[in-house]
Formats: structure tokens, C-alpha cells, sequence
């Protein structure tokens, strides 16, 4: 429908907002794209010593991909438009913090967008990734291992929650980009070099 295209650029703007600059900005902190990992995520914000902007980077990031979702799913409520409007807009806000108009598309690895996205596409799926990546973390103090097991995890938690509808499809679609963005941290997983977040920041 006609209508798609408009939730898709919303959602695309919505998700193109970097929370970690912002927040740096806001708390005198060095632009997260010049060290650490050069990610403008919450991770590489804990890397500047300041937990308090990490957590606001992290909400933040989270929020916005709920915030896309739910208003495309009340669209889709006042307009009569099926499920693939909500989806669609779960694609799209995580596609603008990966690559985010106002930042030259240069964005972060969008785990927390799109377990803010998820949270409000199927709150069970949400849950259920967000319990994983909360066990594996305090576990192995590592953020990429936890996000790239929850992460894994949610296609198959959508599948049999969904079958093989657009929704089932777009988790899956966003499951296999967050782990091609984390590319490097595997690499070093395997070459035993991923730092843990606690000593990341000695």
C-alpha cells in the first residue's frame, strides 16, 4: 500500500537519531566514532568511564526502535493495515541506526534498537532475547558474546511464535545483520582477543 513507504521513512528518521552522540555531547564526552571501537553505541560509550551516559546511550537506542514499532502499529490499527506495516517498520528503524542520514551512515551494530524494535513487534521475543543477553553477560562480562547468542536466538523464538510470516522474516533478516556488524568481534572471539567490558575500561 501507499502508506508503506511513509512508516518506512518515519521509522528509517526515527532510527537514524544516535543516542550515543547525542549523549556524549550532552555530558562532555569524546565523539564515540573516534576510539574504542569507533562504535556510537552503549558499549563504546562505557569505554569513556562514564556508566551513567552507557545506560542513557543504551535506553535511548532501545526506545527509539519501540517508539517506531508502536507508532506503526497504531497506524496500522486507525488504517486497517496488516502486520507487515509493524514490520516493516521494525526493518527500517533498525536500518537508521545502522546507517543514519543525520550521521553520514555511519552507524552502530543495533542491538539495542532492535531489541527495542523486537519489544514491541512480540514482547515475548523481546523478553526472551533481552533474559539471554542479561544470563550471558553476567556470565561472561563480554557484550558481544551475549549479543550474538540472544541475537541468534530470536529467529527461532519468532518462528514458533509467528511461523513463517513477514515478521518471522524480518527478525530473521535483522538476527543475520547485527551478526555480519559484528564481524570483527568474532574474529577476535576466535583468536581469543575480545576484551571483556570490565577490563575494556582499564
Amino acid at each position: 500500500m501507499m502508506v508503506y513507504p511513509f512508516i518506512a521513512i518515519a521509522a528509517y528518521l526515527i532510527g537514524s537519531v544516535s543516542f550515543a552522540v547525542i549523549v556524549s555531547r550532552l555530558f562532555g564526552l569524546p565523539d564515540p566514532r573516534t576510539y574504542g571501537s569507533n562504535n556510537p553505541g552503549a558499549t563504546n560509550v562505557l569505554r569513556s568511564g562514564n556508566k551513567l551516559a552507557a545506560a542513557l546511550t543504551l535506553l535511548g537506542d532501545a526506545l527509539k526502535g519501540w517508539l517506531a514499532v508502536a507508532l506503526a502499529s497504531k497506524a496500522a490499527s486507525m488504517l486497517g493495515l496488516r502486520n507487515e506495516a509493524v514490520a516493516v517498520a521494525a526493518l527500517f528503524v533498525f536500518v537508521g541506526h545502522l546507517f543514519p542520514v543525520f550521521y553520514q551512515f555511519k552507524g552502530g551494530k543495533g542491538v539495542a534498537t532492535a531489541l527495542g524494535a523486537l519489544l514491541a513487534l512480540d514482547w515475548r521475543v523481546g523478553i526472551v532475547a533481552a533474559f539471554v543477553w542479561l544470563v550471558l553477560f553476567a556470565l561472561t562480562k563480554t557484550s558481544s558474546i551475549a549479543a550474538l547468542v540472544a541475537t541468534a536466538t530470536t529467529p527461532i523464538i519468532a518462528y514458533y511464535f509467528h511461523g513463517g510470516d513477514m515478521t518471522s522474516g524480518v527478525i530473521l533478516l535483522i538476527a543475520i545483520v547485527v551478526i555480519w556488524r559484528h564481524k570483527e568481534n568474532i574474529a577476535r572471539l576466535f583468536a581469543g582477543r575480545e576484551k571483556q567490558i570490565s577490563k575494556s575500561n582499564q
